[in-house]
Parts: C-alpha cells; structure tokens; sequence
C-alpha cells in the first residue's frame, strides 16, 4: 500500500513493535483522523493493549487508560468535584477522560450506568459533572477493548453505544512467520520503552481539517446511500444502517482516502471499510444467526451486486 508520507512514518514507528497488523493500524489511523472512535474486539493476547499504548506514543497523545469493572462508577471516568479547605471551594479533580487517546479495556465489563458516562464523552466530546459540562481534550480518541468469547460477568453494549463507535476491528492471530518475528523481537528488549514519537498532536488536529476537505463525488454518496438501502432491505436484516451509518461511512472513506494520499474518495475506499463500519450496526435475523450467516458475509454480497461508479465519475463535483 502507498500512503501519506507522514501517515507511514507513523505505521513504520507503531509496527517497531506490533508484528504483521498494518491493515488494523491503518484501519485504526483512519478512525483517529475521521474523529471517530475504535472498539477492538477479539480474543485476550492478540494485542489490542499493546497496540493503543504504541499509537499513543508514536503520536505524542496524552494517554490514559481505564481498567473496567462491575463495580465502576460514572465518577471513575469523568472525575469529581472536590471541597478544598484551603480555599474554600470545590475544585475539579479530572478523571481518566481527561486524555488525548483513551484505552477503554474490556468496556462489557462495567454496568450500563458506567457505559453511559463514557457515551457522553463520545458524542459529546465533553462530560458533565455536578451539572457543570467540561470539554475533553482535543482530539479525543477512544479505543475499547472487549473480549468476544468470555460473557460471564460482562453487560452487552446497547445498539446505541455500539453505533458510536466509528469502527470495529478484530486484531486477529499472527502468522507462523509473524509468531517467530514476535518471539525475536521481545527476545531481549522491550521494544515500546524505545519507542520515540513521529508525529505531534497539533499536526494530527491540521490532518483531521484537511480529510474534511477529501473531495467526495455525487456518485459516490450515491453508491454509499445505496448500500446503506441494502442493509434495511435484506430479508436476512431486522435492523440495518442508520443516517449515522451513512455518515460514518462516508466519514470514514474520506479518511481512507487521504491516508493514501488522493484527495478525492474511491469506490475501493468504501469498500475497504464498509465491513468494519456496518459490522457493528446491522442486527440479523434469528433465521440468519442460525443459518450461520455474519453481518460482514451481507455485506460483501451487497457490494458484489452494487454497480460501480465510474472512474470519471469519482472526481466530479
């Protein structure tokens, strides 16, 4: 893959210590640079940790991170106000929101009233605390993770938390070659501690204007709209894509886009993130679920069936 020149000194400085994920790095810059949010799920052990603390030391982000459990309360996340006596006032003491990139690690481990605060935060880009709203940081960027396989003791994401989450990834296991590559490089050190950042938050804030001004084709909103329509239309779908949907997926193509360095979005850029975008959004039918069938299986099918638009048609206006 070709990208920006600075995009892949920082996909060079995080793969100094992540092994054979550049897809999911990429995948993960291009949610930072939408303003979008992340939710890694997979098994423990892949990495998902290891790889939110790589992204915020390559890009020089405030980070912090926030151990879920099931007695967290929403004050855990966003802080509180505290009595002073010195002065004589209460003062703000900030909580783990307060960061740049934000670990949520095992966020269906914290009860529903927790999940809520962190929402807000994700939405909003601001909590409140004692009725007073305090902005985050900028740019704000969560990565949660969540453990697909264990569900004893864990609170499933309501469908509305899931839809504020730009993209699902799944990190997936390395590769036989990968899996040696891995043992060598943690042999003797540890290749985090060494790491040095590429690139400075206000450079990524100057990224995050300029993939807004990606140039996105009236063919291509069409051919957006048009697979969103597929998944409210499919039998096998009792839930599909939201307007929000269609946003983030045009969102996040504009993104794609520019991490590959065009100014303009691509059928191809669509397509390389519509699985990771609508995954999380559709809900199948019972019927569908039992006939084994995945929200990514329907959604590569409707893009096999979807006309293309045209080269030419791609940079017009």
């Amino acid at each position: 893959m070709s990208y920006r020149p600075a995009i892949q000194s920082i996909i060079n400085a995080i793969e100094t210590v992540i092994v054979g994920k550049e897809d999911v790095i990429a995948k993960s810059l291009t949610a930072l640079l939408a303003g979008g949010h992340v939710l890694l799920e997979d098994v423990p052990g892949v990495g998902k940790t290891m790889l939110v603390r790589t992204f915020s030391r390559a890009i020089d982000l405030d980070f912090k991170r926030v151990q879920f459990t099931p007695d967290m309360l929403p004050s855990d996340l966003t802080g509180i106000s505290m009595y002073n006596q010195k002065t004589k006032e209460f003062e703000y003491r900030p909580g783990p929101l307060m960061g740049n990139i934000v670990l949520a690690d095992e966020i269906n481990r914290t009860s529903p009233k927790t999940q809520s605060a962190l929402l807000e935060a994700m939405a909003e880009r601001s909590v409140t605390v004692d009725g007073e709203v305090k902005i985050l940081p900028s740019p704000f960027f969560v990565m949660a993770t969540q453990n697909p396989i264990e569900h004893e003791g864990t609170y499933p994401l309501p469908e509305a938390q899931l839809d504020r989450f730009l993209l699902k990834i799944e990190m997936g296991y390395p590769s036989f070659n990968e899996e040696i590559a891995l043992l060598t490089r943690f042999e003797k050190a540890e290749p985090l501690e060494a790491l040095q950042s590429v690139i400075t938050k206000h450079e990524v804030e100057q990224m995050q204007r300029e993939v807004r001004d990606v140039h996105v084709s009236s063919a291509v909103k069409q051919y957006i709209v048009r697979l969103i329509h597929e998944s409210r239309n499919d039998p096998n779908t009792y839930l599909g894509g939201s307007p929000r949907a269609t946003l983030a997926l045009m969102k996040a193509a504009q993104a794609w886009a520019y991490i590959h360095n065009r100014d303009f979005v691509l059928p191809d850029d669509v397509k390389a993130l519509a699985g990771s975008v609508l995954g999380h959004r559709i809900l199948l039918t019972a019927e569908a679920r039992y006939k084994g069938k995945t929200a990514e299986q329907l959604v590569k099918g409707w893009l096999d069936t979807l006309p293309v638009p045209m080269d030419r048609e791609v940079k017009e206006v």
